[in-house]
């Protein structure tokens, strides 16, 4: 117990603590969150000025983009003026903050696409009754559900892991993240690694069954149809949905797979990029590439702005 220490800050190791070597972490994180925020708000600005795409699929997908940019902010921009000023400090308010808007961020993101499977084993395995049975009551109901869900889950984690007292303040990390603030906890916390573990399996094992049952039931019915085209159009509605799950599960399981290391020369970084930039990264992209309607509600605003542009040209030379 002498060991325990008031802690008013912690220090973020992050990458190396070379100069040169942090504007290269600065610059390349500038371009990794400035490709989040273009990608993630581009999906918001087309579902939102696209009437095609207000049905309850897209809307959720516009929660999904909501969700992907607060994950990033909460982590990405304070590493980015940690490195531009080369300071390692965040304060112990910042660090709860960060720790819970990130777990809250990110476990929001595992239920909606929890939603979305459902929402799609009903367009396709019932899709006389989808527009009764996805009402946008029952949509804003199931949002607001994986809104508080990610809430309670991260307020228990967060909870649970600021109640330990610390005897050092040096995170070998580039974020607050639960691995490492347990490291450094002057109690035994292995019980609590048990608890976090077993409720992180259970709940992500629960939406992970239902995602997976849902789309055997999917195939199973899209098998059946009899058209080509149907069977195309339900496929290119569900694959880039199944590629965003596995994304995030892939990751996040290999991430956290791999024990942390007190090396100062570690993957854990590197690792927590993986489930921390790479799907929100990749998610505006897969359903940008993979789905016709968001494509074409792209190429129409491109063309709308190049006409504008065009009209606007025509009226200067006049």
């Amino acid at each position: 117990m002498s060991n325990i220490t008031i802690i008013d800050n912690f220090l973020l190791m992050g990458f190396s603590g070379d100069q040169e070597w942090q504007f290269l972490h600065f610059v390349i994180f500038l371009a990794i969150y400035l490709a989040i925020l273009m990608g993630n708000l581009l999906i918001i600005i087309l579902v939102a000025i696209n009437s095609h795409l207000h049905t309850p699929m897209y809307f959720f997908l516009v929660n999904l983009s909501v969700l992907d940019v607060g994950s990033t902010t909460v982590i990405i921009p304070k590493s980015m003026a940690n490195s531009l000023m080369n300071i390692k400090l965040i304060s112990y308010s910042q660090c709860v903050t960060q720790l819970f808007l990130f777990i809250h961020f990110l476990s929001s993101d595992f239920f909606f696409l929890t939603v979305m499977a459902y929402d799609r084993y009903v367009a396709i395995c019932h899709p006389l009754h989808y527009s009764s049975m996805m009402t946008w009551s029952s949509c804003i109901w199931m949002a607001s559900g994986a809104w508080m869900a990610g809430f309670l889950y991260a307020a228990l984690n967060t909870g649970t892991v600021f109640s330990l007292p610390f005897c050092s303040n040096v995170i070998h990390q580039f974020f607050c993240e639960i691995p490492h603030l347990l490291k450094i906890s002057c109690s035994d916390s292995y019980l609590t690694e048990i608890w976090a573990l077993l409720l992180s399996f259970t709940i992500g094992l629960g939406c992970f069954v239902f995602i997976i049952m849902s789309y055997v039931q999917i195939f199973t019915a899209v098998l059946r149809m009899p058209s080509m085209a149907n069977r195309q159009k339900a496929f290119s509605t569900c694959i880039p949905h199944i590629t965003v799950i596995s994304i995030l599960v892939s990751t996040a399981i290999f991430t956290h797979l791999i024990p942390t290391s007190d090396s100062e020369y570690n993957l854990d970084q590197v690792l927590a990029l993986l489930y921390t930039v790479v799907p929100p990264l990749l998610n505006p992209i897969i359903y940008s590439m993979r789905n016709k309607d968001v494509k074409t509600a792209l190429w129409n605003l491109l063309g709308f702005i190049l006409a504008k542009k065009n009209k606007n040209m025509a009226l200067i030379l006049l």
